[in-house]
């Protein structure tokens, strides 16, 4: 029983981490953020609500400069300050934006936020596991070897994520009229708007799938609800 201790316990470890980190996000999104108040944006909102048969969706400007959107553990839907300052300037259209919106609401929809609580407490563990059994066989760098594994495997599983969130995107868009060429184009801007961060990495080091992986699962999903169903003999 002793032995599994170090597991057991970076695994508490790992919970509390997330708790704290959770916390910590939800105090700094409440100090630094007010709600979406643009009537263009807003609109597109409603016609989402109206395809989900909700009365509204919330949305909050998060009052920072980097481009990207985010779902907080509690739920929340959030786009950047920098993010909407791309809107204005027209870089970026209101369709475009609620194709991150929507995205975002799939994160929610999908169970992605409460999940990363077992994911992050469960690559501590997984993490210890394996550098006590890669030690014995790879002295030195087992620990090393371990890290790398894991990150591996918590890149996948983000990559998956995002797959489902923008498959998510893509109905909700679909069923509420704005369709899906918004969602396409604006990941062809996404390096420009972010300056190409994280560009350099592999395909399979990033926590985001490729452009072009991205559109063609979204265009994948196009060609298979375009298909008539097939009736049954």
């Amino acid at each position: 029983m002793l032995k599994f201790a170090p597991i057991l316990l970076m695994l508490l470890y790992g919970i509390a981490m997330y708790r704290f980190s959770a916390w910590n996000t939800r105090r700094e999104l409440d100090a630094k953020s007010s709600e979406l108040a643009d009537t263009g944006l807003r609109a597109l909102c409603d016609r989402m609500a109206a395809a989900l048969d909700l009365p509204r969706i919330r949305v909050h400007i998060y009052e920072v400069s980097p481009v990207n959107g985010l779902a907080s553990p509690d739920g929340r839907i959030f786009i950047t300050r920098g993010f909407y300052e791309r809107y204005r300037t027209g870089h970026v259209t209101g369709e475009e934006l609620a194709s991150v919106i929507a995205h975002e609401l799939g994160h929610v929809a999908l169970g992605h936020s409460r999940r990363r609580m077992i994911d992050f407490a469960g690559q501590n563990a997984l993490r210890t596991a394996l550098a006590m059994v890669l030690s014995r066989f790879l002295p030195g760098v087992g620990v090393w070897a371990a890290g790398m594994l894991t990150s591996l495997l918590v890149a996948r599983l983000s990559r998956n994520d995002e797959y489902e969130a923008d498959a998510y995107a893509s109905a909700l868009l679909f069923k509420s009229g704005i369709g899906t060429a918004p969602q396409k184009t604006l990941f062809t801007k996404l390096d420009a708007l972010t300056e190409g961060r994280g560009g350099a990495a592999p395909a399979w080091m990033m926590s985001h799938p490729k452009t072009t992986d991205r559109i063609a699962a979204i265009e994948a999903n196009e060609a298979r609800w375009a298909r008539p169903p097939v009736s049954p003999l």
